[in-house]
């Protein structure tokens, strides 16, 4: 009888925990990913105006969260119609070949009362190095339509963009930096059923 009731303790407390975890998708149209970038003195930055993902909370243990982004390369905008063609050819994203980067989380450190160092895998171009987004929960609400769930994330990170066979020519090698440091902004709501 012990057993069976230890049996059926270890069952609930399994269905309690999994009940905890909550699986957010990324909302595209309320997200962005910006990058500045230096420019022979001064530092002009550009965005990524299309991602997608999930977002996996453990609200009871947010160190057993999750995320994996796709961000769509080819839809980067630097305001600019000729350096955004230049940026999306060869010489550097190279966006026919390479249409897509992406970010799957391996750890979640918490490091305050809302903040986390999140490390995973970034890959551009085929290239995968480790980086660390430096994130803060934003908070969990109830979202404009009756019944959604939002949560609220920003991460900010400093890659080396020949790390990622984004230097460009050498011409160019001198004039803009190899720092490139990337902010993140994500809403996104609980995904239903």
């Amino acid at each position: 009888m012990k057993r069976l009731l230890a049996l059926f303790a270890v069952l609930s407390l399994a269905a309690s925990s999994q009940a905890a975890v909550e699986v957010y998708k990324i909302d595209a149209t309320h997200s962005s990913i910006n990058y500045s970038l230096r420019h022979i003195l001064s530092k002009y930055t550009s965005s990524f105006t299309k991602l997608s993902g999930e977002i996996t909370v453990d609200r009871d243990n947010l160190e057993k969260s999750s995320v994996t982004a796709t961000i769509d390369v080819a839809n980067l905008t630097t305001d600019s119609e000729g350096r955004d063609k230049h940026i999306k050819s060869p010489d550097f994203f190279d966006t026919a070949k390479f249409p897509t980067a992406t970010f799957k989380s391996k750890s979640w450190k918490k490091t305050g009362e809302n903040t986390f160092d999140v490390t995973g895998d970034l890959t551009i171009k085929d290239i995968t190095k480790e980086v660390v987004l430096k994130t803060t929960l934003l908070g969990f609400g109830p979202g404009m339509r009756p019944g959604t769930l939002l949560s609220g994330w920003e991460a900010t990170t400093t890659i080396k963009k020949s790390e990622f066979g984004l230097a460009g020519p050498a011409m160019l090698q001198k004039a803009l930096g190899d720092d490139v440091a990337i902010t993140i902004n994500i809403e996104a709501g609980a995904k239903q059923g």
